[in-house]
């Protein structure tokens, strides 16, 4: 997986934050942005917004999440400066950018593990990446299946407007489509609250969500049957030791300036770093 990411990495144009001209992008004030996107980053792109407001004063930042893929259709349209994404564009994502004269440019600001999450009452204790594919797609219905008790499995997963929904078809089921008695949450919150209170539902999403939530535990991740199971500590993510590691991007209509080029870089500073591991993601350090 480490290597796949460094590869659309490179095909995306990864990049640290440059002082060439942000194009394509709505014509807002020289002290105003606008930033739309995933939902798993939502919280962290308040807290990064209100961090930079405070220190930079006359700034006004917007935040709204909806989904990585409504973030980058935002960008497509040009109605926002900066799309928070927690997937790579689609190519064909990427070539409606071209069709409207810019090129994407993705800026890696922190790292996340796509955790699973089930109720503290169930006694599963790991679970590989096929049986995941198994209870997603439908093949695996009871938990006594995989080690647990005799009980229906309630799936629940992102819509499909989210990047970890796309993440996590791709990654986990292979490209298959998901079960239809899977139920698609409105957020990630959505997933945690309902397994909080369900003791036979079972989660997916960004650790933060799940991370020292009562009546919450994270389940480890085994690669494949037979090998050990990891847990999506900071450590693990940012080696990609964890299945499901990831990082969490930035997209621009082209390389950032001004003061979108000074925010993202805040993002990346240490400062912003800091706030990342305050927000419960793992920082790029």
């Amino acid at each position: 997986m480490k290597q796949r990411i460094l590869s659309m990495l490179t095909l995306v144009a990864l990049t640290v934050v440059g002082s060439i001209g942000l194009l394509g992008t709505p014509a807002h004030a020289a002290n105003s942005l606008t930033v739309k996107g995933s939902d798993t980053m939502v919280n962290l792109a308040q807290a990064w917004a209100e961090a930079y407001m405070k220190k930079t004063p006359g700034v006004d930042i917007s935040v709204q999440g909806g989904g990585s893929g409504t973030g980058i259709s935002a960008l497509i349209n040009g109605i926002t400066d900066i799309c928070d994404a927690s997937r790579f564009m689609k190519p064909k994502e990427i070539q409606q950018c071209k069709q409207r004269n810019f090129i994407p440019v993705a800026t890696e600001v922190a790292l996340d593990g796509v955790s699973i999450a089930v109720n503290t009452a169930n006694p599963v204790k790991t679970l590989t990446i096929a049986q995941l594919k198994g209870i997603y797609t439908g093949a695996i219905k009871n938990w006594k299946e995989v080690g647990g008790k005799d009980a229906p499995i309630a799936i629940l997963s992102r819509e499909s407007s989210s990047g970890t929904y796309v993440y996590f078809q791709d990654e986990v089921l292979g490209g298959q489509k998901y079960a239809q008695t899977a139920l698609l949450m409105p957020s990630t919150k959505a997933i945690q609250q309902e397994v909080h209170n369900n003791p036979n539902a079972i989660g997916y999403g960004g650790v933060a969500y799940f991370k020292g939530q009562g009546h919450i535990k994270i389940v480890p991740v085994a690669a494949e049957a037979g090998k050990p199971a990891i847990e999506p500590t900071d450590a693990n993510v940012r080696v990609h030791k964890y299945p499901l590691s990831r990082p969490l991007l930035i997209y621009t209509a082209g390389k950032p300036k001004g003061i979108a080029a000074s925010y993202i870089n805040f993002m990346r500073s240490a400062e912003g770093q800091k706030i990342v591991e305050e927000q419960g993601y793992v920082s790029m350090k």
